[in-house]
């Protein structure tokens, strides 16, 4: 072996190193995509409705005070998780009245404590969003949030 490289060994370990790290890297993509869509999201009972209420969080901006699923502003309590924390696996209609419930009673008027806005939804509109609510507890998270309060 020489003691230095040429610059042709040079030009073939850079052009080598380049394509084995972009082809691992497009793979990893692949198999990422690909888990998402089998594995982790429940595609199966992906709505209108459950459209219509990403809608709904999207259009009152949520995610500037509430996290889903790691993602969005830490004020208020994390979001991906609060159907089964309502105890939606248990008792879906009592999760569904009592969430719905909740966010018609804000702002509560609790003195210290911090408060959401009223946002005058319809009751469409709180079901879309209570079904996307639901839909997004249903995601293989991996064990996101942490524990259980979100």
């Amino acid at each position: 072996m020489a003691e230095r490289f040429t610059k042709s060994a040079a030009r073939n370990i850079f052009y080598g190193g380049s394509l084995f790290f972009f082809v691992t890297f497009v793979a990893l993509t692949i198999h990422s995509h690909y888990y998402i869509r089998t594995t982790s999201t429940d595609e199966a009972t992906l709505s209108d409705s459950v459209a219509r209420g990403k809608h709904v969080w999207e259009r009152n901006a949520c995610i500037n005070c509430h996290s889903l699923l790691g993602e969005g502003a830490y004020f208020a309590p994390e979001l991906g998780n609060v159907w089964v924390r309502y105890g939606g696996r248990e008792d879906a209609e009592g999760a569904r009245t009592a969430l719905i419930a909740w966010m018609q009673s804000q702002p509560s008027g609790v003195e210290g404590r911090r408060q959401m806005p009223q946002f005058n939804l319809t009751d469409a509109e709180l079901n879309d969003l209570v079904n996307f609510l639901e839909w997004t507890s249903r995601i293989d998270t991996q064990g996101w949030p942490p524990n259980q309060a979100g």
